[in-house]
């Protein structure tokens, strides 16, 4: 016959379980506990030595070279470094002289405002307000005569600032090779260098280069030789310009203009290898175009229309298989529209679209609207290249008004067509 016991199941495996005892004596429990105690502690510290590291850590330096990012920044044509060149002769280091250092300062012109627009801000995000520039630039150049063949060693930059407090510097240095054409229209706003106001002289760029990225130095050595052949109308060193802007490397393609340098090729003797230091100045920009812009607002249904008409450049060579289109961007209020592309048309002395495209502006008032026009050269025969030739912004601020804008506004419902600079 089964007997039921006095208190309930539960309880008779919490008085079982209550007369097992830990098989370790209260001396290792307590080394144990201390064991653990002192690794807590020592996680702690490790921890707060890193957060102290990484607060005040302000710089960083990478001796490796980023690849990837220097693939991206590799021209066609591929550089190579100064001692491998072999037809040059011996390079013979020389001081700038005041002379040579006045010379190439007079090339650096005043910017051409469009009708007293601002600067173009474009794809690459160049900063247009500079306070002070810091640094100077060592380079060398030399031209072939037999072979007519122009080449540009970069070696270093030197007395770089970095004003950043969130990343290191990485800079690299774009060089343009600049052509003097033929004098452009009577663009309002453009002057020569005596203030004349005659029509400026138009620029062409015959080549472009691309140094490699130095990450997280001040004092980047490239040591990066780029060479080209120059043709029988461009043979002339009177007409070319270098044009080298240091830059600091930005992912999303907002590269920040840190400097650059202007040598005007025709006064300096370069037959031998010329080995040369200038200071870093002010970014200006240079007229490469004209651009017939038109104009038209309509207020019923808040739209604007804007209409390219011509495009105007130097040629220093006529190529027939180059091609010209534009991208049209509208701002509003800060508020970016989609942009809007016009069809390809070949490229002449003045290239003709006749296109008008249409932008919904909102229905808030306009305190702020800005028109950029970015000009680009495409090759029918390649896929996915494309080459900046210049841009151009018109528009209204909250305090003025562009002129063009203004005439505009006077004229609704009907087309206003201005000429403009096209600057790079």
């Amino acid at each position: 016959m089964l007997t039921l016991m006095d208190y309930p199941a539960p309880v008779g495996l919490l008085a079982a379980a209550g007369e097992l005892k830990m098989p370790f004596s209260d001396s290792v429990k307590y080394c144990i506990l201390g064991i653990s105690v002192m690794l807590l502690l020592l996680a702690l510290g490790i921890l707060a030595w890193q957060a102290y590291r990484c607060c005040n850590q302000t710089h960083t330096t990478y001796t490796q070279q980023d690849t990837m990012n220097s693939d991206l920044l590799y021209s066609d044509e591929k550089s190579t470094t100064a001692r491998n060149y072999s037809g040059a002769p011996s390079t013979t280091v020389e001081d700038v002289s005041t002379e040579v250092h006045r010379l190439s300062r007079c090339l650096s012109q005043d910017p051409f405002p469009s009708s007293g627009s601002s600067q173009a801000e474009g794809d690459i995000g160049e900063q247009a307000n500079f306070k002070k520039v810091d640094g100077s630039l060592r380079f060398s150049v030399y031209y072939d005569q037999l072979q007519s063949r122009l080449v540009v060693t970069v070696l270093q930059v030197e007395g770089l600032l970095d004003h950043s407090q969130t990343c290191s510097l990485q800079p690299f240095v774009k060089l343009r090779l600049m052509w003097a054409g033929s004098e452009g229209v009577e663009v309002e706003g453009c002057k020569d260098e005596k203030g004349e106001g005659t029509p400026p002289v138009l620029w062409s760029v015959l080549q472009e280069w691309r140094t490699r990225i130095v990450k997280g130095s001040c004092n980047p050595l490239f040591g990066d030789q780029f060479s080209c052949i120059l043709q029988q109308d461009t043979d002339s060193l009177h007409h070319i310009t270098l044009r080298m802007e240091v830059r600091d490397f930005d992912k999303f393609s907002r590269h920040t203009v840190l400097g650059e340098v202007r040598v005007p090729l025709g006064q300096l003797n370069i037959s031998y290898p010329l080995e040369l230091q200038e200071d870093l100045q002010i970014p200006q920009k240079d007229l490469v175009g004209e651009v017939l812009l038109s104009l038209k607002f309509l207020p019923t249904s808040q739209r604007l229309e804007v209409g390219l008409l011509k495009v105007r450049t130097v040629l220093p060579e006529i190529r027939s298989n180059t091609a010209l289109y534009a991208r049209i961007s509208v701002q509003c209020n800060q508020c970016k529209l989609r942009y809007q592309k016009t069809s390809v048309a070949a490229r002449g002395l003045v290239t003709v679209f006749n296109e008008v495209l249409m932008f919904s502006l909102p229905e808030s008032p306009l305190e702020q609207c800005k028109i950029m026009v970015s000009v680009y050269e495409t090759h029918p025969t390649r896929k996915s290249t494309k080459h900046l030739i210049g841009q151009l912004t018109v528009g209204k601020e909250k305090s003025s008004e562009d002129k063009h804008w203004n005439l505009m506004m006077c004229s609704v419902r009907q087309p206003i067509a201005k000429w403009h600079g096209l600057l790079i």
